[in-house]
């Protein structure tokens, strides 16, 4: 079940990509309902979204440790 979770973050995250605000909020939720191993999978992720929208830059304050 858990798995699916971080599965369905993945697939909601990129949808909202192409809004920063819309992101920033998904990427909150995401961190309360996601495993602590699953978060560190997740911040790989947002990276690489990153690198294609540089714009959702600021959402990485809520993945500081």
């Amino acid at each position: 079940m858990a798995r699916a979770m971080f599965e369905y973050t993945k697939t909601v995250l990129n949808k909202v990509s192409f809004d920063t605000t819309l992101f920033c909020k998904e990427v909150q939720k995401a961190l309360q309902r996601l495993l602590p191993y699953e978060i560190e999978e997740l911040k790989i992720f947002i990276q690489s979204l990153i690198q294609q929208n540089p714009d959702l830059n600021q959402c990485l304050i809520y993945l500081k440790p």
